[in-house]
């Protein structure tokens, strides 16, 4: 039997529920990453260190085609709900799937690049586009 009396845990719920409603879209959603993060075992982007091999995934909030020291680079930020990271992949114009709003995995080994989290040519999966 639980130590909490019972109407200190229908508070607990109405909170939770009420929070929920009154949070924005964007909080919603970061939860939302975070939980499926945690889910899939993937390391937290914050959590993520220089020089950390590791696997996060998240969502691709903006894709870019960027030349780097001459030779085209698709660059994508990943953001799992906790902070956000940049998936450099050097020598691509284009990747089929690599999308804004498209959620994938990535595993690689984190570097720093101006206080920024960089993952360059990642091992990726796409993940599906609608609930699992």
């Amino acid at each position: 039997m639980s130590a909490v009396p019972r109407s200190e845990k229908s508070v607990g719920r109405f909170r939770r529920m009420l929070d929920r409603l009154s949070s924005s879209q964007e909080d919603l959603e970061s939860e939302e990453l975070r939980e499926d993060a945690e889910t899939a075992g993937c390391t937290r982007i914050d959590d993520c260190r220089d020089r950390q091999i590791v696997t996060v995934t998240g969502t691709l909030r903006t894709v870019t085609l960027r030349p780097r020291a001459g030779v085209p680079a698709l660059e994508a930020e990943l953001f799992d709900g906790s902070a956000a990271l940049d998936v450099v992949w050097l020598g691509r114009r284009s990747i089929v799937g690599i999308e804004p709003g498209r959620r994938l995995i990535a595993s690689g080994r984190v570097s720093m690049s101006r206080g920024r989290r960089v993952l360059f040519n990642p091992k990726y999966e796409l993940r599906p586009l609608g609930r699992e």
